[in-house]
């Protein structure tokens, strides 16, 4: 579904005007949707309704703690890579019986947290790390439930910076000296083997590497069981790409991701999880700006808006596209504009050459698609405030998180003479 359109040329997210929200909250901010979340998460549950499945949701997506609840409450597990989003898994809800634990550094303290809490199970991405938590395990008298993520060296055809899966890339062990792995955890005290895992990148928008992996798991599976480990549950990973641009994207659907899993590892017998975040959450939010003043050098055309790249940083960082839009549709000609923030870098660029109705100072400009890894990613760069989260539910929003005022932020440091 898509609850972000115009009526009566005003843009809306679900029945809110976001002009009602700017007037309230003030520029910029998030605006999430509370429908579209449950909307996709629903789209997920239905497709994987053939499978004893677990949905986890990578928190590391977009980790505000309404957004959490609210997947929580729909039965969602939570994929997390730290302590930090471990404990905000469990302060919205999500029980430690649902958290599958990934990252390819995990710290002794966080695998003792981890291992307190009782977690479903650790997705170990080496050797080191199992010795690890098989010491830790032993030392706390428990029992860590784990499963290898394996590197099948499949290139999923995205972005190089958020690609996971290739022999070259830092995650999880090779797929060929995996049985060996297996073979070591089974010696190991405080370490129950229960399964195998992968991902192999995000914002994927092709399912042949999604085949080429699972098939490629589906037959270490089978050797690993052939074997006499006892491989209860396949963890998929994630991955799933959106669309950013509705003219050209055509990212698959829930269904069809779920049908090539059938497919492949359907006739295992296993429990599997899956762990998408973008696509729960990506095409759920926008981010809402205001223009500060429009100028002309050379032959560009800028259009500097108060949002910027400390507050979204996917443009500057992987060249990402995003389609921009306008608060308020009107007759005025179209322009060529370079879409800018504030920040004193040239990468603080949104957009380039983008055709938009002529703008001026205190117009609303939209960029959509940006409920996955916009907040998430957020600093303070140049001293600029974090910036508000607005969730709309049907013709209600409220803030869900805070603008930070100047004092509060710079109380933070601790100067020179205070330490002494």
């Amino acid at each position: 579904m898509n609850a972000f359109a115009y009526r009566d040329g005003h843009y809306y997210a679900e029945d809110v005007a976001i002009q009602q929200i700017a007037d309230a909250v003030g520029t910029p901010f998030y605006c999430y949707s509370r429908a579209v979340i449950e909307a996709r998460y629903d789209a997920f549950a239905d497709a994987l309704r053939g499978f004893n499945a677990l949905i986890c949701y990578a928190v590391k997506a977009n980790s505000n703690q309404a957004l959490i609840t609210l997947l929580a409450a729909r039965g969602a597990g939570a994929d997390v890579v730290s302590e930090g989003e471990m404990r905000r898994a469990l302060a919205a809800g999500i029980p430690a019986s649902k958290i599958v634990y990934s990252g390819v550094a995990k710290t002794v303290r966080e695998i003792e947290f981890a291992l307190q809490q009782d977690i479903r199970q650790f997705n170990v991405e080496s050797e080191q790390e199992l010795e690890t938590i098989s010491a830790a395990a032993v030392r706390l008298n428990r029992t860590a439930r784990v499963a290898f993520r394996i590197n099948p060296n499949v290139d999923a055809g995205t972005h190089e910076k958020i690609s996971t899966g290739k022999s070259d890339n830092k995650f999880g062990i090779a797929i060929d000296t995996a049985t060996a792995a297996y073979d070591k955890a089974r010696k190991l005290p405080g370490v129950e083997v229960c399964g195998v895992d992968l991902h192999i990148g995000s914002q994927i928008m092709n399912l042949q590497p999604f085949a080429a992996a699972f098939t490629r798991i589906a037959e270490l599976t089978q050797e690993l069981k052939d074997a006499g480990h006892t491989i209860s549950t396949i963890d998929l990973g994630g991955g799933l790409g959106i669309n950013y641009d509705p003219q050209n994207d055509k990212a698959p659907s829930a269904a069809d991701y779920a049908r090539i899993a059938s497919e492949t590892v359907g006739h295992l017998n296993c429990d599997i999880i899956v762990e998408p975040g973008r696509s729960l959450v990506g095409n759920a939010g926008v981010l809402v700006s205001q223009v500060i003043y429009t100028k002309t050098n050379g032959t560009s055309k800028f259009l500097i808006v108060d949002a910027a790249m400390n507050d979204f940083l996917r443009p500057s960082m992987y060249n990402a596209y995003h389609s921009i839009v306008v608060g308020r549709q009107t007759d005025a000609e179209e322009e060529l504009y370079d879409v800018v923030g504030p920040v004193c870098e040239t990468a603080d660029t949104f957009a380039r050459k983008r055709q938009l109705p002529r703008q001026e100072a205190g117009d609303l400009v939209i960029i959509e698609g940006t409920g996955a890894y916009g907040s998430a990613m957020a600093s303070t760069y140049n001293t600029r405030p974090l910036i508000p989260e607005v969730l709309v539910d049907g013709d209600e929003f409220r803030v869900i998180r805070r603008r930070p005022d100047y004092d509060s932020m710079i109380a933070l440091d601790i100067p020179w003479d205070a330490a002494d």
